[in-house]
């Protein structure tokens, strides 16, 4: 019972502090009295978080002049640059190194090519290039406070664990990823799917960050979404949700990597189109697009945009195919926002209105009447998903009592 009891103290402690540190992120400059009055927090108990987090260094005061004049207030804002974060995004054969303070501010990006065909190159991989980054960029590193990292998957983002990722096999079905990582770097490591968190990336810090509700949709290698509600990334009982490169738009297509026929990952993504157009080109079909290796989707927009209709046939159907899908989603999630990633943006003048006609035309009236559809606006910023699950561990308390403690 007493061991209850302590936990409850400890959790009702760490949300209260989440709610302080919170208030003072996305309102300051806020006065405590504020902050009281929005939390409805006791005034001592705002007072007493306060100490905690200006002691620890994680806000600090600020002199605001008071309208009606006369003495001025003291208010509160968050203090970012003496902590930093590497966030870390790993592809199919790639992986960015961000060092990143907590506004999300980027101090430093890196790619640099990652060949793993098993799970002990993954995880030696990972290590080994954190563990380079860290030791080259030393003297720009203030307070690392914490480690993440973002991969395709499934993947459980409450303990670190992947389940499944598309390039390798997973020893039996779990990689408790978060484990090895804190073990070896003695500091808070956070591991997530790469366009869920995506999704909260913008959500902070992107085109949605005025939504409370929306979708994102990213186009690369494969096809997925990372889902938003009342600010939340929805997650389902296994954590994973969104996988709408498996919703199957022709039974009598390719078959994908999932096993299934004919999936929206086998007709929209980025090889699936390049492939399209490749066979296209085989078979003789005029076009100014190039037969060799320099076709890829940047070309092919580009020609698209440039008016050949090989480029603008090939966008357009996979545009119609992935509109499809994302009418689905929006009649299940009623979104304010649909937030398209990738690099189709690129032709954004022929794809939009693909995606605008099929969700007009599959959505409910009363659901698309006030959507919007709208390019990423952190594309340029490919490991700020990373830092997301940061952002989202010390705005839910859980990276921030950990540095309070």
């Amino acid at each position: 019972m007493t061991g209850g009891q302590i936990g409850n103290v400890d959790l009702v402690k760490q949300l209260n502090s989440a709610i302080v540190y919170r208030l003072i992120d996305q309102q300051g400059p806020i006065s405590r009295i504020q902050i009281a009055d929005v939390s409805q927090l006791a005034p001592a108990s705002v007072t007493k978080i306060t100490r905690q987090l200006l002691e620890r260094g994680l806000i600090k005061e600020v002199a605001q002049q008071a309208s009606t004049g006369g003495r001025r207030a003291i208010s509160l804002t968050t203090e970012v640059a003496p902590f930093h974060s590497i966030a870390v995004r790993v592809g199919r054969d790639y992986i960015y190194l961000g060092l990143y303070d907590l506004s999300g501010k980027e101090k430093i990006l890196e790619r640099q090519f990652f060949a793993y065909t098993m799970q002990e190159e993954l995880v030696s991989g990972l290590i080994r290039f954190i563990d380079d980054f860290k030791h080259r960029h030393a003297h720009q590193i203030a307070q690392l406070i914490a480690i993440s990292i973002v991969l395709p998957g499934l993947i459980n983002p409450e303990d670190g664990v992947i389940e499944y990722m598309p390039n390798i096999n997973i020893e039996d079905e779990k990689l408790f990823l978060v484990g090895i990582l804190e073990n070896h770097f003695k500091i808070s490591c956070f591991v997530g799917n790469d366009v869920r968190s995506l999704a909260l990336a913008e959500h902070y810090f992107g085109a949605s960050k005025d939504s409370y509700d929306s979708i994102v949709v990213s186009v690369h290698h494969g096809v997925g979404a990372g889902i938003i509600v009342n600010g939340q990334v929805f997650l389902g009982h296994n954590r994973n949700v969104g996988e709408i490169g498996h919703i199957q738009v022709n039974p009598l297509g390719e078959r994908c990597q999932c096993g299934n026929f004919g999936c929206l990952e086998t007709i929209a993504s980025e090889p699936a189109i390049i492939q399209h157009i490749r066979r296209r080109l085989e078979q003789g079909y005029p076009s100014s697009l190039p037969h060799n290796e320099l076709l890829n989707i940047d070309t092919i927009c580009h020609h698209a945009n440039n008016g050949d209709e090989l480029a603008t046939m090939a966008l357009t159907q996979a545009a119609n195919d992935l509109g499809k899908a994302i009418a689905m989603t929006v009649n299940m999630f009623n979104p304010q926002k649909i937030v398209i990633a990738g690099k189709i943006n690129l032709a954004e003048s022929i794809v939009y209105p693909a995606l605008q006609r099929n969700i007009s035309h599959q959505s409910l009236h009363a659901f698309r009447e006030q959507l919007t559809i709208v390019p990423s606006s952190i594309d340029d910023h490919p490991a700020l998903n990373a830092f997301a699950l940061i952002k989202r561990a010390m705005l839910n308390g859980d990276l921030l009592q950990k540095l309070l403690d």
